[in-house]
């Protein structure tokens, strides 16, 4: 349940990103693809790192929001990079 919380806020995180940063709005697809794939790896590079409690510590609330927030800045970061790519492509 943990996995799906993470990869749901990535989505949200990584479209919320293109949004609000006109210079790494990919289009919707791209950024929630983005955020979903950042979303993954930002849950579980946290709980590989020690944040457990933070990141993937159960189905408490303390929980829930750490996954939230790790997914969420997860996907952002992604998409970031992402942008950062493509823009240095197109130039």
């Amino acid at each position: 349940m943990e996995i799906i919380i993470g990869l749901l806020s990535g989505a949200v995180g990584g479209t919320a990103a293109g949004k609000l940063v006109s210079k790494i709005d990919q289009g919707t697809i791209i950024n929630a693809v983005a955020g979903i794939v950042g979303g993954g790896l930002g849950s579980t590079i946290l709980g590989a790192v020690g944040a457990g409690g933070m990141a993937g510590g159960g189905m408490d609330i303390a929980g829930i929001i750490g996954q939230v927030a790790s997914g969420g800045i997860g996907g952002g970061v992604l998409l970031a990079i992402v942008g950062m790519i493509r823009n240095a492509i197109d130039k």
